[in-house]
């Protein structure tokens, strides 16, 4: 394989994928608008949860899992 030091280039055919039509930006960021409007009434309905009380440590022992030298 030779290595080269020439710079490449890569160009995106204009096929349709790139959307630059000013009403479908509109459409965008009226759902953008929408989603963000939804995801604030979740957090502001949101309820205040009290923490779980810390266990108490425990030790346990394992059957079969002692050795005896």
């Amino acid at each position: 394989m030779r290595a080269t030091n020439e710079q490449l280039e890569l160009t995106l055919a204009d096929n349709g994928m790139i959307d630059s039509a000013p009403e479908k930006k509109v459409e965008r960021k009226s759902r953008a608008e929408w989603w963000f409007r939804q995801m604030r009434q979740v957090v502001d309905k949101a309820m205040d949860w009290e923490p779980a009380p810390r266990f108490r440590p425990q030790q346990m022992w394992i059957a079969g899992t002692n050795r005896r030298f």
